[in-house]
């Protein structure tokens, strides 16, 4: 209630899909102007939004899915405003790091968030050869089209480790479930992966201490 109470009030939404954030303040009868706020245009786009702020406008930012700022270009906004003094304000909301982690069912007392890894092979097998002695749970978000390769780079490499891959959280093709790593490539050989995935990968020190 407090989003829809703030996307009501402000003067400007950014938004990084305008058209799927239409739909979603289409639905809430929320009539403001939106700004497109993406990747790709944060470089020209950040400057004007501060600009527009000091002079007296107000901004809400919204992303895809999930909450700005967490593996989106809302972090390069936010830093640049903070700079500039400007008061920043979280609306707490949903985020798919932190729904994966405790339906997990492995430890969330101490873990690292990794997000996406870097697309290229070599990037990526030398990102999880560092993670082998994280004694940490660790999170990734993987899409559909990588997650085969991504699944075959961690068993290679940190081995057949327990996990728990989530797809689509908090939507309505909501889908989780646990096992190994060898149980997934089995599954994603066989079908082909759909929607975005989280993917909650137990330490390495749970692991070495499994009966």
């Amino acid at each position: 209630m407090r989003a829809i109470g703030i996307l009501k009030e402000v003067d400007i939404i950014a938004s990084e899909d305008t058209r799927r954030s239409g739909l979603l303040l289409k639905k809430y009868n929320i009539k403001k102007p939106l700004l497109s706020y993406y990747d790709h245009n944060k470089l020209e786009r950040t400057p004007e939004i501060i600009k527009r702020i000091k002079e007296g406008e107000s901004f809400a930012l919204v992303s895809d899915a999930g909450t700005p700022g967490i593996s989106d270009p809302g972090f390069y906004l936010v830093r640049e405003a903070i700079k500039e003094g400007i008061p920043v304000i979280p609306i707490p909301g949903p985020t798919a790091l932190i729904s994966g982690l405790v339906v997990s069912g492995l430890p969330t007392d101490r873990f690292a968030f990794e997000g996406f890894l870097p697309r290229r092979k070599g990037r990526r097998r030398k990102r999880l050869q560092q993670l082998v002695d994280e004694e940490r749970t660790m999170v990734f978000f993987e899409a559909p089209h990588r997650l085969l390769y991504f699944l075959q780079d961690l068993q290679e490499i940190l081995g057949d480790r327990h996990i728990a891959v989530s797809r689509e959280l908090t939507k309505k093709f909501e889908d989780i479930e646990r096992g190994n790593v060898s149980d997934f490539l089995d599954t994603y050989k066989q079908k082909k992966p759909k929607g975005e995935f989280v993917i909650v990968v137990e330490g390495s020190k749970s692991y070495a201490n499994k009966d």
